[in-house]
């Protein structure tokens, strides 16, 4: 094995596979809003995606999250809201510190009420997710599958994953653009952690809101390029 390794030596990926801008901008027009009215699959895929980039954490975790008072409290005026694994959750890894985690995910300030961003609120996209799903909640699993006989009931981690490469390539699609190949849900974490950084994160902040207990696994692993060349600017001006 450290034979085949020095031969073939492990080459994580240093670009996106998706641009996060793209998509961002597809999440904020039609049909993806308004979020009180479209569809319960929109919305749902929506917020999980949107959850997955504010958080930075994996598709495991989403799946822990619950709506039971104990797990989930929203701040008053929704400036933010908490959330928390259910306490029997064990994570992928033992160790890490999301078992006893408390998430905080903050709103986008009043002053921004009517904006394009708006839409892209994670707190305004969970409030309204949950509002719309407890009446056909059938679990305290706080993302629920949205159609067909499973309607209401805990949704797998598979399934989440699948949410997650849809909403991307359907952002993808309403922008007009082809949909990118070979997008992974677990590619949020590198997206999302790599942009919070490269807007002024430290390394201590992106690690303990990823759960990862070494900022050597988010340099090796994780850190993406996101920057942007003078040259790509000239021509875009």
């Amino acid at each position: 094995m450290q034979g085949s390794r020095r031969l073939r030596p492990f080459r994580p990926a240093r670009v996106p596979s998706w641009d996060l801008s793209i998509v961002l901008e597809g999440l904020t027009g039609h049909p993806f809003k308004p979020m009180e009215s479209v569809s319960e699959k929109l919305l749902t895929i929506k917020t999980v995606l949107l959850v997955a980039l504010s958080s930075l954490k994996r598709v495991g975790d989403l799946q822990a999250l619950s709506i039971s008072p104990s797990c989930m409290d929203f701040a008053p005026g929704l400036v933010k809201v908490f959330l928390r694994p259910r306490p029997d959750y064990v994570p992928k890894v033992p160790s890490t510190p999301f078992r006893f985690q408390q998430v905080v995910l903050e709103a986008f300030s009043p002053a921004e009420e009517g904006s394009v961003s708006l839409n892209l609120c994670p707190v305004r996209a969970l409030r309204i997710y949950v509002d719309r799903t407890a009446q056909w909640l059938g679990s305290d699993q706080l993302f629920v599958c949205f159609g067909g006989k499973s309607r209401g009931s805990a949704v797998t981690k598979q399934r989440m994953s699948h949410w997650i490469v849809e909403a991307i390539s359907l952002a993808y699609e309403v922008r007009g653009l082809t949909s990118p190949l070979g997008v992974r849900a677990h590619s949020t974490r590198a997206v999302a952690s790599s942009q919070a950084f490269f807007k002024g994160s430290s390394t201590e902040d992106v690690c303990a809101a990823a759960g990862w207990s070494s900022p050597s696994t988010f340099i090796k692993f994780y850190s993406l390029d996101v920057r942007m060349a003078p040259g790509s600017r000239v021509l875009s001006a």
